[in-house]
C-alpha cells in the first residue's frame, strides 16, 4: 500500500487527521463546534485516530467495527465525555488485507474509487433540517457570514444532536461506542480496486466544484502537488467566493485533507 497525503492547515493545527499504518490509512474530520463542547474536536479526533492506528499496527486484520467501538470507548473515557454533550468526528478507514480492500465509513468523508464510484455516509444530510436549508439559501442570496448565519449554525447543531447516534438519525464517532456497529463497511477484490482517494468534505466539496477532480490522475501526484491543489481551493474560497454564494458552506474555509492510495499488486 502506497499512500500520499496532504493537509491544509498542517495536521497539528487542523481538526482533520490522517494516520497511516503499513496496511491502512485512517482519515478523521473533527466536527466544528458552534455550541460549547468540553474538549476541542481536533483533540478528540487526534486521540481516536492514534488509537485506531496503534490497533491496526498491532493487529492488521482486526475487525474494523470492533476496533472503532473500542477507540470511541477509550477516547470518551480519556476525556470523560458524555453522549450528547461531546465533540464528534467522522472516521474513514481503508485497509489492505490479503487480496482485499476493506472500507469503513462513519460520517461524511468521501472515498473515490475507479470507474467514478463515490462512497460516503450522507445520513446527516438526509435529515434535511430547516436551519441547514435556511443558512445555505441565505448564503446563496448574498447575506454572507452574519449574525443570523451564526445563529442558524448553532440551531442546526442543537437539532442535529437530537438525532445523533439514534435509529432514524445519523451515526458518528462521539461518546457512544454503539455507533461503530452502524458504520458503512465494504470489502472488495484488490485487483478490481488498484487505487482510491480519501478526502474530507472541506477538500472534496471545493475540489469537485472547481473540477479539480481527475482522481485517477491524482494517484501519481506527490505531496507537494496535492498541497498545491488544496491551496488553490483555499485561494478560490478567499478571493472568488468569500461569502459562499457559489458554493454555500458553513465556514469560509473548512480544514482540508486528502490521501491517495495505490494498492500493490502481489
Amino acid at each position: 500500500m502506497r499512500v500520499t497525503t496532504a493537509q491544509l492547515p498542517p495536521m497539528e493545527e487542523s481538526a482533520d487527521k490522517i494516520f497511516v499504518t503499513p496496511h491502512a490509512v485512517i482519515l478523521l474530520d473533527g466536527a466544528s463546534a458552534f455550541v460549547p463542547v468540553p474538549v476541542p474536536a481536533s483533540a478528540y479526533a487526534d486521540y481516536l485516530g492514534r488509537f485506531l492506528a496503534d490497533a491496526l499496527t498491532g493487529d492488521p486484520a482486526a475487525d474494523l467495527q470492533e476496533i472503532l467501538a473500542e477507540g470511541i470507548k477509550a477516547t470518551a473515557a480519556h476525556y470523560d465525555l458524555r453522549a450528547g454533550e461531546s465533540p464528534s468526528s467522522t472516521v474513514t478507514i481503508a485497509r489492505e488485507r490479503d487480496e482485499h480492500l476493506d472500507l469503513l465509513l462513519l460520517g461524511d468523508n468521501t472515498v473515490i474509487l475507479p470507474g467514478g464510484e463515490i462512497l460516503t455516509d450522507d445520513r446527516i444530510d438526509r435529515l434535511d433540517l430547516e436551519p441547514r436549508r435556511k443558512y445555505r439559501e441565505r448564503l446563496a442570496a448574498g447575506h454572507g457570514y452574519d449574525d443570523e448565519h451564526r445563529a442558524l449554525l448553532r440551531e442546526l447543531q442543537t437539532q442535529q444532536a437530537q438525532h445523533r447516534n439514534k435509529p432514524g438519525g445519523y451515526w458518528i464517532a462521539e461518546a457512544n461506542p454503539t455507533a461503530a456497529t452502524y458504520a458503512i463497511t465494504d470489502s472488495r477484490c484488490q485487483t478490481a480496486t488498484p487505487w482510491l482517494v480519501l478526502a474530507t468534505d472541506g477538500a472534496y466539496n471545493t475540489m469537485n466544484y472547481l473540477h479539480l477532480n481527475n482522481w485517477q490522475r491524482l494517484i501519481n501526484a506527490n505531496t507537494g502537488t496535492l498541497h498545491l491543489l488544496l491551496r488553490e481551493c483555499q485561494q478560490w474560497e478567499a478571493s472568488q467566493d468569500s461569502q459562499a454564494r457559489n458554493l454555500p458552506r458553513a465556514k469560509r474555509h473548512d480544514d482540508k485533507a486528502i490521501a491517495t492510495v495505490t494498492l500493490e499488486s502481489r
